[in-house]
C-alpha cells in the first residue's frame, strides 16, 4: 500500500487494480490449501524420523562389532528409538513434537559417538 486511502480498495471494498480475469484466476490457484501443507509436513517428519532411524540402527550394528564400548552402540540405538518416536508422531499430525524428538534423537546418536 502506498499509504493514500484510495490506493488499492475504494469506500464500496472493491478491489481499483485493473487485472484481468485469467491473472485473477492465477492467484487464487497460487493459494497453497492447508490441508496441502499439513500433508507434506506429516509426510515429511515420518520420512525424516524412520531416516535417522535406519541410520541410528545401521550406526549401532557397526559399532557393536567393532571394539567401541557398549556405551556408544547403545546411544545409537537410544538414539533410533527416539527419532522411532518421533517418526510416528509425524504421521499422526503431531510435527512439531516430532521435530524436537528428531533433534533429541540426533543429539543422542552424537553424544554417543564422543564416548568412542
Amino acid at each position: 500500500m502506498s499509504g493514500r486511502g484510495d490506493s488499492e480498495i475504494s469506500e464500496t471494498r472493491e478491489d481499483r487494480t485493473e487485472a484481468p480475469e485469467g491473472e485473477r484466476v492465477e492467484e487464487l490457484e497460487d493459494v497453497e490449501d492447508p490441508a496441502q501443507v499439513a500433508r507434506r509436513a506429516r509426510w515429511t517428519a515420518a520420512a525424516a524420523g524412520v531416516l535417522l532411524t535406519l541410520a541410528g540402527l545401521s550406526a549401532s550394528a557397526i559399532r557393536a562389532t567393532g571394539s567401541a564400548p557398549a556405551l556408544v552402540p547403545a546411544a545409537y540405538a537410544l538414539g533410533a528409538a527416539v527419532c522411532a518416536l518421533a517418526a510416528f508422531l509425524g504421521s499422526r499430525g503431531r510435527t512439531r513434537r516430532a521435530l524436537w524428538l528428531l533433534v533429541t534423537g540426533v543429539m543422542v546418536m552424537a553424544l554417543g559417538d564422543q564416548f568412542d
